[in-house]
């Protein structure tokens, strides 16, 4: 059976398209909530050898795990992609929303590497980061000039206003 230019089956659908992943921006922070208690209620575990005079015993402890965005979407059941598509279409109370559980992950990251439970170097990528250095080269030479101290800064302000 062909079907007819013009024919309106479509009409009879149930529904049409998908059910949206979140109806409303409580049910979207209730799940991060989720993720959340999820990650802290189930940490990782560090297994060690220990020696003693007894002799070799493993110890189990717990590390915390950090909250990530990835994990967070991986918990919701989303597709990699889904929240940066999710935020440009989706109103303002869903990025209000959005934007406090991307902050709130990231604050918990960065707690957590200041005071040495999760690795530094790797929450400082994560975060985007990092020290800069001007590496300038001329023939084969290469200088490594350091960033500027706030006293190199201050001096170089009043340089500037001097010149004005």
């Amino acid at each position: 059976m062909k079907f007819e230019k013009g024919n309106s089956f479509w009409k009879s659908r149930s529904k049409h398209g998908r059910d949206k992943l979140f109806s409303t921006p409580q049910a979207l922070l209730d799940a991060a909530c989720e993720y959340f208690d999820y990650c802290d209620n189930n940490p990782w575990e560090s297994i060690k050898k220990v020696e003693s005079s007894a002799g070799i015993t493993t110890e189990n402890k717990p590390i915390h795990k950090p909250y990530t965005r990835a994990g967070f979407i991986h918990f919701v059941g989303a597709s990699p992609n889904w929240l940066k598509e999710f935020k440009k279409h989706c109103g303002e109370d869903f990025l209000a929303v959005i934007d406090e559980i991307e902050n709130f992950i990231d604050n918990q990251q960065w707690e957590g590497a200041a005071v040495g439970v999760f690795n530094a170097n790797i929450i400082a990528r994560t975060l985007g980061l990092k020290d800069k250095s001007d590496i300038t080269s001329n023939d084969n030479e290469i200088t490594v000039q350091p960033p500027l101290s706030f006293n190199d800064v201050k001096k170089k302000l009043k340089e500037i206003d001097g010149e004005i």
